[in-house]
C-alpha cells in the first residue's frame, strides 16, 4: 500500500508549467482510499473499537469501501457499506466480490434525510452489535494517513521542488493531511481545489459562504456540506469544473498519456491544466490520479452512456434524430440481419441492454424484432431460437420521417410501439419511450 509512482505529463499542454501525476490508481484496491482503509481499521484495532469478529460499516462513494473491504476481509472482519445510487456498477460489483454487504441508497437527498448515505450508515452501525462505523468524514485517521504517508512520498519523489498541488475534496482527508505535512516542509506551497459544478466547496473557498448544492455526475469528490475534518487554510484558488470537462479530461488522459483514471481524476486534471495555463512563470505542479478508470468503463469510457447523459457532444439536427440514442449514420445502431438466428438477436439485445433491434439487409431496413417476438417464437420450443430472424420479425413497418412533430412520435409510443425514424434519406434509428424520457430529462438541466 502506498509508494505509488509519480509520472510527468508529456503529451498534454501544460503551458509553462511541469505537471506531475501521482498514480494512486496503482494501490492494491485501485485508489487513494486504500491508504485510509488501512489507517482507519488499524487505528480502531489499537484503541479497541474494532474487536475480532466485528463488522466494519461505512458510507462511501465506493473507493473508501473498497479500501476498507480489502483490508477488513483480509483481517477476518465483516463489511457493510452504504453507497449512493449514482455510483458506477463496477464499484458495486467489486465490493460484493470482496464479500461486502452493499446497501444502495438515494443520491438526490442531503444530510439529515433518512436515506442520506452517511445517516443511513450510522443507523445501520448502531443496529449491529460489535460494529465499527469508520466514518471517514470525521475520522482523524483519515487525514493522518496522508500527513504521514502520501505527503512524505510526494515530497521525496519531487526532489523537494514543488510549487502547487491540485486536489479534490470528498471527505477532505487528502487535502487536510497534505496541508498539515507541507505546512511543515514547504509552507509556501499552494493548494488548488478542483470541485465539480454543483458542489458547494469551491464557492465556500472563494466567499466563505456555504451555499446550496446542485447535482453532478462526477463520483467521489464534491460535497453539499463542509466535512468536519476539512482544512481549507492552504487553498489559494479553486476551480468549479463542469461534468463535461471532467469526463473529457479523463478520456483525453487515457488517449494521450495512456493513463486510466476515473471521473474525479478528470476534474483534478482539468483544474490543474486551467491553473497551469494561468501561470506566467514556470511552476512544478502535482495532481492525483485518484483511482483507476477500469472502474468506470460503463460510464466515463462508454460513449452510449455519455451521450445519454448529454456529456458527449454530437451533431444536432433540430428534429427527431436528436432523440435517437443509437443513430445509424453514426454507426451506433445495434442490429441483426434477416438470416441471423434468433439466438444471435437475443444475445445482442442482452449485451446492448435493449428490447428491440432493427433488422437490416445491408443498409436497407427490412424489419424490426423485439423481445415479444422472441418470446412468442421460443415459448413453445426453445429450438425455435435457431430459426432465422426473418421468421419472427415484424416487416409491416410504419415509419416516421425525421421532420415529424413530437406529437406524432408521442402517439406512436403511446400505442406501445417503437418509433422507426426513416425518410427519403434512409433509416436513421429507433426511438423508444426511454429515449423520449431521456430527452425530456435533459431539458431539466
Amino acid at each position: 500500500m502506498g509508494n505509488t509512482p509519480l509520472v510527468r505529463v508529456s503529451r498534454l499542454d501544460t503551458g509553462c508549467c511541469t505537471l506531475f501525476l501521482k498514480l494512486e490508481s496503482q494501490n492494491p484496491g485501485g485508489s487513494i482510499k486504500d491508504r485510509i482503509g488501512v489507517a482507519m481499521i488499524e487505528a480502531a484495532e489499537r484503541d479497541g473499537r474494532l474487536q475480532p469478529g466485528g463488522t466494519v460499516v461505512e458510507a462511501t462513494a465506493g473507493n473508501t469501501g473498497l479500501g476498507l473491504a480489502l483490508v477488513a476481509r483480509a483481517k477476518g472482519y465483516k463489511v457493510v457499506l452504504v453507497v449512493p445510487d449514482k455510483m458506477a456498477t463496477e464499484k458495486v460489483l467489486h465490493l460484493k466480490a470482496l464479500g461486502a454487504t452493499v446497501h444502495v441508497t438515494r443520491s438526490d437527498v442531503g444530510k439529515g434525510h433518512p436515506e442520506y448515505y452517511q445517516d443511513l450508515a450510522a443507523r445501520i452501525a448502531a443496529g449491529i452489535p460489535g460494529s465499527y462505523f469508520a466514518d471517514q468524514f470525521n475520522n482523524p485517521a483519515n487525514p493522518l494517513a496522508h500527513e504521514t504517508g502520501t505527503g512524505p512520498e510526494i515530497w521525496a519523489q519531487t526532489g523537494h521542488e514543488l510549487d502547487a498541488i491540485v486536489v479534490g475534496v470528498g471527505s477532505s482527508g487528502t487535502l487536510t493531511g497534505l496541508s498539515r505535512y507541507f505546512r511543515k516542509v514547504q509552507p509556501e506551497l499552494e493548494f488548488v481545489l478542483a470541485d465539480p459544478v454543483g458542489s458547494i466547496l469551491a464557492d465556500y473557498v472563494k466567499t466563505g459562504v456555504v451555499g446550496s448544492a446542485g447535482s453532478w455526475a462526477v463520483e467521489g469528490i464534491g460535497e453539499d456540506f463542509i466535512p468536519a475534518i476539512a482544512d481549507f487554510s492552504s487553498v489559494k484558488s479553486a476551480f468549479s469544473i463542469p461534468d463535461e470537462e471532467s469526463f473529457a479530461a479523463a478520456r483525453e488522459l487515457l488517449r494521450r498519456e495512456g493513463i486510466s483514471g476515473g471521473s474525479s481524476t478528470g476534474t483534478l486534471l482539468a483544474a490543474a491544466l486551467r491553473w497551469c495555463h494561468q501561470q506566467t512563470t514556470p511552476k512544478r505542479v502535482l495532481t492525483i490520479v485518484c483511482d483507476t478508470g477500469t472502474r468506470y468503463l460503463s460510464k466515463v469510457y462508454n460513449d452510449q452512456w455519455m451521450i445519454d447523459q448529454g456529456l458527449l457532444a454530437r451533431p444536432r439536427f433540430g428534429d427527431l434524430r436528436d432523440l435517437i440514442s443509437r443513430r445509424f449514420e453514426d454507426g451506433g445502431v445495434v442490429s441483426v440481419g434477416p438470416e441471423d438466428t434468433l439466438l444471435i438477436a437475443f444475445q445482442r439485445m442482452r449485451l446492448a441492454e435493449v428490447s428491440q433491434l432493427p433488422v437490416l439487409d445491408g443498409e436497407r431496413l427490412v424489419g424490426v424484432l423485439d423481445e415479444s417476438d422472441l418470446l412468442l417464437a421460443a415459448q413453445a420450443d426453445a429450438e425455435a431460437l435457431r430459426r432465422p430472424v426473418r421468421s419472427a420479425m415484424s416487416d409491416a413497418l410504419q415509419t416516421l420521417p425525421a421532420s415529424a412533430p413530437l406529437a406524432e412520435l408521442r402517439a406512436v409510443l403511446a400505442r406501445g410501439l417503437v418509433a422507426i425514424i426513416a425518410d427519403d434519406r434512409g433509416f436513421h434509428g429507433l426511438v423508444t419511450r426511454f429515449d423520449l424520457l431521456n430527452h425530456l430529462r435533459r431539458q431539466l438541466a
